[in-house]
């Protein structure tokens, strides 16, 4: 049933009457401290409490994870429900009177609404449509495929809400635009429908006589489709193209519900297709996604470091000829991260050429598991690839063989991995006789030595393993490689002392914007300081939450404040994801309260010595590019600049210093 859409001031009843306190307290054991209450937070695993209520400010924040917002937000966040379902529920509980939007007001409306808003609400319609389809006749051998040759049961159809695009050319085209109202030029822009080529006015569904597989973000909100065919027609499988919402190569499939297993576990596990996604959970192995058919991006393996603590990443990609080469590229992409110890990858090849989905239709998810447990690591797996179906007793080939080996081995940065490996391959080359081991290790060494070497002639700033470097520097002196060290060192003393800035800068904004929203009486002496020293905000987030601030009145009450802030979290998650932290307080929070105006002049001085920083570092570089003879004015004027933002600089250094503890109490 297509839920109404809800009238404004509904929605502000519900928000007025509900009462976060007894609504949480059925999901969460909440335990009074002060004024607020305290329980474990329910978004992440956690032993003591660090998940606060405020029935004050009717909001909710986890110190832990950063979860936070209001009664609305807990109940889409954890019940995963959609906004006009969690409004309605709780509307029916208060007993709120529910009005909806006549159709001039639901027009105004849809023009208020933000695009992105109208996509996700276009999709989640659509994706129920082809969950009714796949249980209609025409959807019979869809559901007949999914549970004979897939063996899932409905439990896991529905968890997926997997569905069926009827076969006709029209038929969803009909149904949102004809029958639901929505916008053709919306209903394209979701990727849904496309023109065809000899009309500018008919349209032609996207998705017809396919499987339907909803793509979900990391939130559970439905942003893409994927659909397999159920004939012989090709592509095999088709995704959504890229919207708004939908970017094939930064979206990982069921992350969504394997992101609370991959912190759990601290491990994630990636496979090559839908199918192998939705064995693995339905078998019980809940931390797999899949990477939409392609080759892992850096994009994605970024996105699943959020939830890996440990950074292990296990890729499951198909063992046939097209699954290794989608390893290998894979490994391509994310390999300096692995070189440097950012991620400890593994690779899983499954017995017989097997995917995860067909292995599982025959084994246990325990004999599944014990493969996952003992998967190769990375560079052992690209060396048993480069062996495979070569006779090293043919001198071309082990010449081969060991040329790749030495590529990969002169990539290693970590010396015990150096080590190890270099006696792995020499092993492997020596054919059994032990006795060529030690001469066949040097031989490689050698090899990636003189690798370095040709590099470190290009670049002395060259970071390499300590072995590698004390062999040519014995090697070959004339390189002299600890030029790279005296680099390294200077540049290691500048990131620290970059980072450190970094973080007061951070913590200076947040405080600032903390301090505006819970202090209405500071709010226009905060608005003239950064007005009149020309200051903005550096970090992207707190630039973001800042311009949301200055559409509203000056003179709000904190919770009204808060209150509408909450809502245009709701409207842009992403972007007011850090938001939420600043709404609540602490103990030592409301201390800092007492000492505003303090605080307010501390993190002013931290901000406008950044900009000095900024501005002097961007004048010195200029000064090396240009020259006194050929262009005397702009040198003289970038000195002049640069000299002005030193001695401004050192100025506001020296003020820092009394009051930077007080910053670093937030």
């Amino acid at each position: 049933m297509q839920i109404p859409r809800l009238h404004p001031d509904t929605i502000e009843q519900v928000k007025q009457r509900a009462d976060i306190v007894e609504v949480i307290s059925e999901k969460v054991v909440l335990r009074k401290r002060g004024k607020d209450f305290q329980g474990l937070c329910p978004f992440h695993d956690e032993k003591s409490p660090s998940f606060s209520v405020s029935p004050h400010k009717q909001m909710y924040y986890c110190f832990g994870c950063q979860a936070g917002g209001n009664v609305i937000t807990f109940l889409m966040e954890l019940e995963k429900q959609s906004f006009a379902d969690v409004v309605l529920n709780l509307a029916r509980r208060y007993s709120i009177p529910v009005q909806t939007l006549e159709s001039e007001q639901r027009q105004e409306l849809q023009r208020q609404l933000t695009l992105r808003e109208q996509l996700f609400e276009i999709l989640a319609v659509t994706a129920a449509f082809y969950q009714h389809a796949l249980y209609q006749p025409s959807g019979k051998a869809a559901l007949e495929y999914l549970r004979s040759q897939r063996q899932l049961n409905d439990e896991t159809i529905q968890k997926f809400q997997l569905g069926y695009a009827p076969a006709g050319w029209e038929t969803l085209y009909r149904y949102l635009v004809e029958q639901k109202g929505f916008s053709v030029q919306l209903v394209e822009q979701a990727g849904l429908i496309r023109r065809r080529k000899e009309s500018q006015v008919s349209y032609y569904d996207y998705f017809r006589d396919r499987l339907i597989i909803p793509i979900h973000d990391f939130q559970g909100r439905i942003i893409g489709f994927g659909g397999r065919t159920l004939a012989d027609e090709q592509p095999k499988y088709l995704n959504s193209p890229d919207t708004q919402l939908f970017n094939k190569g930064k979206t990982l499939f069921a992350l969504d519900k394997a992101k609370d297993a991959i912190s759990k576990q601290d491990l994630a596990v990636v496979v090559e297709g839908y199918f192998d996604a939705i064995a693995l959970h339905a078998k019980g192995i809940t931390n797999a996604v899949a990477s939409l058919g392609t080759a892992l991006s850096l994009d994605q393996v970024k996105l699943l470091l959020r939830y890996n603590e440990s950074k292990q990443l296990v890729l499951n990609f198909d063992a046939d000829k097209a699954g290794n080469t989608a390893a290998k590229r894979a490994i391509g992409e994310i390999a300096n991260l692995a070189y440097r110890g950012e991620i400890q990858l593994r690779i899983l090849n499954l017995p017989n050429g097997k995917d995860a989905d067909e292995y599982l239709r025959t084994y246990s998810a325990e004999q599944y598991q014990n493969l996952l447990n003992e998967a190769p690591l990375w560079l052992a797996w690209q060396l048993e690839q480069l062996l495979e179906g070569k006779d090293l007793k043919q001198a071309n080939q082990y010449q081969q063989v060991a040329e790749e080996m030495v590529k990969i081995l002169s990539s290693i940065i970590d010396d015990n991995q150096l080590t190890h490996y270099v006696n792995q391959c020499a092993e492997r080359l020596s054919k059994g006789d032990s006795r060529q081991i030690p001469l066949i290790s040097q031989n490689l060494l050698n090899k990636v030595v003189q690798h370095w070497k040709a590099l470190i002639c290009q670049n002395q700033s060259l970071q390499m393993p300590l072995l590698v470097e004390n062999l040519v520097k014995r090697n070959y002196p004339q390189v002299k490689p600890q030029l790279r060290i005296v680099k390294k060192q200077n540049a290691d003393a500048e990131k620290v002392v970059t980072t450190q800035r970094d973080d007061l800068l951070k913590i200076a904004e947040a405080l600032l914007l903390r301090l505006y929203i819970h202090c209405p009486e500071y709010r226009q002496d905060i608005i003239d300081r950064l007005e009149k020293q020309e200051l903005e905000f550096s970090f992207s987030h707190h630039r973001f939450l800042w311009q949301q601030i200055r559409e509203f009145d000056i003179n709000l009450t904190t919770e009204n404040l808060i209150s509408k802030l909450q809502d245009k979290a709701i409207e842009f998650p992403k972007e007011m994801a850090q938001a939420s932290r600043l709404f609540i307080l602490d103990e030592l929070a409301e201390k800092d309260l007492q000492r505003a105006g303090e605080l307010i002049k501390a993190a002013i001085i931290r901000m406008e010595q950044v900009m000095c920083e900024k501005q002097y570092f961007y004048f010195s570089e200029l000064l090396k590019k240009t020259d006194y003879f050929t262009a005397t004015e702009l040198w003289e004027k970038s000195s002049h600049e640069l000299i002005h933002y030193r001695q401004r600089s050192m100025e506001l250094e020296a003020q820092c210093q009394v009051s930077i503890s007080d910053l670093l109490q937030l």
